[in-house]
C-alpha cells in the first residue's frame, strides 16, 4: 500500500490487557473536548419466534483531518445461552486523515473497552469521588469490562454487587473480577443491592425496567448502558424523575433510547431535562455533579465517534509497542 507505514492488523483481545483503563479513559476525555465527529449509523434488526431480536449495525464516523473509522457489530443476544460465544461481535476500518487505511482491528474486547470507557469517563464527571459500592445488573459480556473501568476512575470503590436474573451468572461474574481490595458478590436481591449502591451500572438487553428510581439511594450516579432501541429499556420512570439526566450524545440517545424515548413519549419528562452530553461536560461548558444528595443519570448511547476515538488509540498503542506490523 501507499505511505511509509503498512496497514496493522490488530487484536483488540491480544492488545486489552496492555491498555490501562484509566488512560482509554483519558483518551476520550481529551477527544470528547474537540468538536464532534461527523457520524451516520444503519441499524438492521430481524426479530425472532421468542420475541426478542439480533442486529447488525454499521456506525461509521470522520474526523476532518485526523481519522476516519467504520464499525460493523453484531448483536445476538442469544448466542451465549446457546453456546456459541459472544452476543457482540465487531470489526472496525481505521483510515488516518488523509484517507489511507491504518489498522483492520478484530476482537470483542474492542466494543467492551470503548463501551465501559465511555460509561467510565460520565462516571469520572458525575459519580460522588467517595464512591464505595458499585451494584451492576446484568452479567453479560460487558459486565466484567465495565467494572474494571468503573473501579479505574473511582479507586474509592471497595465493593462490588453483582445482580442478574441467572444467580449462577452473576456468582461466576463475581469470582471473575474479585481481586485484593476489591469484594464482589453476587445478588439475588437487586432493589436491595441498588439501595446501597453509590454507582449503579445497567448493562442489560432489557425491554422492560430491571432499575427502580424508588430504589435509588441520594447521591447515586447511574449508568444505563443496554438499550439502544426505542423497544430496549433498562430504568422506569422514576429513575428520569429523581435523577439529573446526562448523555454521551444526544444525537445516540434522545430517540433510539427507550430509556429516554418512552418517557419522552408519555410526557414524563422532555428534551430539556437533558442536562449536557459529554461534549458539554468536557468542555467545560457545563457543570457535572452539584451536590453530594444530587441522583446523577448517565445514558451511554455509544456511537461511530466513539469508535475513531478508540480505534485510535488502540492504533497508537499497537504501533508504538511491536515492530511486526500484522498480528
Amino acid at each position: 500500500m501507499d505511505g511509509a507505514r503498512p496497514m496493522l492488523a490488530i487484536d483488540a483481545d491480544a492488545l486489552a490487557a496492555a491498555i490501562d483503563p484509566g488512560w482509554l479513559v483519558d483518551y476520550l476525555r481529551a477527544g470528547h473536548a474537540a468538536p464532534m465527529a461527523a457520524v451516520e449509523q444503519m441499524l438492521l434488526s430481524e426479530s425472532r419466534a421468542d420475541g426478542d431480536s439480533d442486529h447488525f449495525l454499521v456506525w461509521a464516523a470522520w474526523r476532518p483531518g485526523s481519522g476516519l473509522a467504520s464499525k460493523l457489530v453484531t448483536v445476538f443476544p442469544d448466542n451465549e445461552r446457546r453456546g456459541i460465544g459472544d452476543n457482540i461481535r465487531s470489526v472496525v476500518v481505521l483510515f488516518d486523515g488523509d484517507g489511507r487505511p491504518q489498522a483492520v482491528i478484530t476482537g470483542e474486547s474492542f466494543t467492551r473497552m470503548k463501551t465501559a470507557a465511555d460509561s467510565a469517563l460520565g462516571a469520572s464527571l458525575l459519580a460522588r469521588p467517595d464512591a464505595e459500592t458499585l451494584t451492576v445488573l446484568g452479567a453479560g459480556s460487558q459486565a466484567e469490562t465495565q467494572i474494571r473501568h468503573l473501579v479505574a476512575v473511582r479507586p474509592s470503590i471497595r465493593r462490588v454487587l453483582v445482580w442478574n436474573r441467572t444467580l449462577d451468572k452473576a456468582a461466576a461474574l463475581a469470582e471473575r473480577s474479585a481481586r485484593p481490595g476489591l469484594s464482589v458478590a453476587a445478588t439475588a436481591d437487586a432493589a436491595a443491592a441498588v439501595g446501597e449502591a453509590d454507582i449503579v451500572s445497567c448493562v442489560t438487553a432489557a425491554r422492560a425496567p430491571v432499575l427502580a428510581g424508588a430504589w435509588l439511594r441520594p447521591g447515586a450516579h447511574v449508568d444505563l448502558v443496554g438499550s439502544f432501541t426505542p423497544q430496549m429499556r433498562e430504568s422506569d420512570d422514576e429513575v428520569m424523575r429523581r435523577g439529573r439526566i446526562f448523555v454521551d450524545t444526544r444525537r445516540f440517545t434522545l430517540e433510539q433510547s427507550g430509556d429516554l424515548s418512552q418517557p419522552f413519549k408519555t410526557g414524563v419528562i422532555d428534551a430539556a431535562a437533558i442536562a449536557a452530553d459529554l461534549f458539554e461536560l468536557c468542555a467545560g461548558r457545563v457543570g457535572g455533579r452539584r451536590s453530594p444528595e444530587e441522583i446523577t443519570v448517565f445514558k451511554n448511547g455509544g456511537g461511530g465517534h466513539l469508535d475513531l476515538m478508540v480505534a485510535q488509540a488502540l492504533f497508537a498503542k499497537a504501533a508504538a509497542g511491536r515492530h511486526d506490523p500484522v498480528r
